[in-house]
């Protein structure tokens, strides 16, 4: 459905393109009359950058060159200069088309790095830090499956003239998980929905849009207003806790009645209990024990103890044998493709497993990470402006990273073994966690920076951009993992995440984007709100949550295939109307 409606896109806008174009020739031009009109109409639109298609293709380089709008400060690639000054206008389909499998590679590295390092070093810190399920669920564990969207958002953010793509790309996925996501686990597992945690999640995300819309209707916000919106997750947090012990505390002194009138059947029929033991399983912990299982007929009877080059050599392979047997030929394909990459990955970010016995200790690459790990912060942070910074002018901070780095990495081998994990170990999923959040954030920069540039080039809006593309690329992998969770028999476990999630994703989306654009402006914080789409948008999404906390209760929550059904159609009909407003096929009078 994506790739139909995408190559609608491109065709609308290329149509419009050829208007545009066509009705600036038809106008008379006396010498470069046209020219100083145009420079005319871009200082009184406030050097808006997507006027450069209404230019001829010689033109267009100066425009991006001399336009505020045009120039990305985040983002290792120019995209707008190397499509309209680097290559030929000729080629510009070819870009495009080169410009979109980049973003496919984007999102499959934000996938990789939040999926194999950013949450396993969370789950790490979690476990070094002694806290209950339900605090790491809804604080390291939401960090780590909404990263990607967070990042993405705080990117945008950090221009006035980006923010649409981050309130696209958050209410788009907010519509697109609360109801494609929903709506399939409901068709692939008819179930009952806890009612509780279900009417809390639904509330709370209701309080969160209806509060972005106020935000995004007065066009401005304050920084009280953006702590006490930051505060709401803190309440969220707080309700979490503290109805998860209410309930522990019941379900206790029921258990106590059971023992004590033990003799009563009717107590033995209760069929609650196992319904609330199933949220705190995990389709992790069911792989986890499969795999343990295997693994322990593969290991050795005898003790065998490696060399230091062969822990090194198999630390950096990721591709398991036992795995590769069993898995189907396309997830073969796809792990060749992303072998590469991983490998890179692995010589840069450590991870710390603390369900294993020597908590994923590899002394020689834990070492190598002490080069690499510093380095590549300081590479990637900023999108790389301290790379070329110079102590006092003379001395560069990389290579002083890079000396302390060698520094580090000689004690740590001198004074451990390959065979028992140091004591401070526990850091190095500290020192993962800052790697992987770097690189998200520089990855989820170079998204944001490369839809900017698709929009310029197809007159597309940004909102749109992030409502299809962006909420699309980081809402897949979830909807994905939700559905297989629901498939092996815990659709409340994935129906919980649907809505956890992008209850953080909003409030930390937004309220941490604000603020690093306070930061950078030093002045209060302006939504640049493009047109009827976004109150489309924010409209859509109010709507289905409020259809869902009144049609949900009404069926005795009960999610059967007829809600998920009217889910899927809803998005449909909803995504139709942002596209004809996009159009402008539906405007106001």
């Amino acid at each position: 459905m994506s790739s139909a409606v995408y190559l609608l896109l491109v065709l609308c806008c290329h149509q419009r393109l050829a208007s545009g174009s066509r009705a600036l020739r038809e106008q008379p031009v006396v010498g470069s009359s046209l020219n100083n009109t145009l420079l005319m109409m871009w200082r009184d639109s406030n050097d808006k950058c997507d006027l450069v298609m209404n230019l001829s293709a010689k033109d267009r380089c100066a425009f991006v060159k001399n336009t505020p709008d045009c120039n990305m400060e985040h983002g290792f690639i120019n995209y707008l200069h190397v499509t309209f000054c680097l290559l030929p206008p000729n080629l510009t389909p070819l870009t495009i088309i080169l410009c979109i499998i980049w973003l496919l590679c984007l999102f499959l590295i934000l996938g990789l790095i939040a999926s194999k390092f950013f949450c396993p070093n969370l789950s790490a810190i979690s476990t070094s830090l002694h806290l209950t399920h339900n605090v790491a669920g809804v604080t390291f564990l939401a960090l780590g499956n909404g990263a990607p969207d967070v990042f993405s958002a705080i990117a945008a953010f950090s221009h006035p003239h980006t923010a649409g793509l981050a309130v696209g790309a958050l209410f788009g996925a907010g519509i697109f998980v609360t109801t494609v996501v929903a709506g399939s686990i409901a068709l692939v597992k008819p179930f009952a929905v806890a009612s509780r945690p279900f009417l809390r999640d639904v509330i709370f995300y209701m309080v969160a849009v209806f509060w972005t819309f106020i935000m995004l209707y007065r066009g401005t916000t304050s920084l009280g207003e953006i702590l006490g919106y930051l505060s709401l997750y803190v309440v969220y947090v707080l309700t979490v806790i503290i109805s998860a012990y209410i309930y522990n505390r019941q379900k206790n002194s029921i258990n106590s009645s059971v023992r004590s009138d033990a003799h009563n059947p009717e107590f033995h029929s209760s069929d609650s209990s196992d319904e609330e033991v199933v949220p705190s399983l995990t389709a992790g912990s069911i792989q986890q024990e499969y795999e343990s299982e295997s693994e322990s007929e593969y290991r050795p009877l005898l003790p065998y103890s490696e060399s230091t080059s062969q822990i090194l050599l198999s630390s950096l392979n990721p591709v398991d044998n036992r795995k590769w047997r069993r898995k189907s030929w396309s997830w073969r394909v796809l792990k060749v493709l992303k072998t590469p990459l991983e490998v890179l990955l692995l010589l840069c970010i450590p991870v710390v497993d603390p369900d294993k016995e020597d908590r994923n200790w590899r002394r020689p690459l834990n070492c190598f990470h002490l080069i690499t790990a510093p380095l590549v912060c300081v590479l990637a942070f900023q999108s790389g402006i301290y790379g070329v910074y110079m102590i006092q002018g003379q001395f560069p901070l990389w290579l002083l990273i890079l000396l302390l780095g060698f520094f580090l990495s000689a004690i740590v081998f001198c004074t451990t073994t390959n065979d028992r994990p140091p004591k401070y170990h526990p850091l190095f999923a500290l020192l993962g966690f800052v790697v992987s959040a770097v690189l998200i954030s520089a990855a989820a920069s170079e998204v944001v920076s490369l839809l900017h540039m698709l929009g310029v080039v197809l007159s597309l809006s940004n909102t749109v951009l992030g409502l299809t593309l962006l909420a699309w690329g980081n809402s897949i992998g979830d909807c994905f993992s939700d559905i297989t969770i629901a498939r092996q028999g815990y659709p409340r476990m994935a129906i919980a995440a649907c809505f956890g999630g992008i209850i953080f994703n909003m409030l930390f989306g937004v309220g941490i984007g604000c603020l690093v654009q306070m930061v950078n402006t030093h002045t209060g914080v302006q939504f640049e709100t493009e047109g009827l789409l976004t109150w489309v948008l924010a409209g859509s999404l109010g709507l289905s949550m409020v259809l869902s906390f009144v049609i949900v209760p009404l069926s005795r929550f009960h999610l059967g295939r007829t809600y998920g059904i009217f889910l899927l159609v809803f998005y449909a009909i909803f995504l139709l109307i942002a596209l004809l407003t996009e159009f402008g096929q539906i405007h106001l009078v």
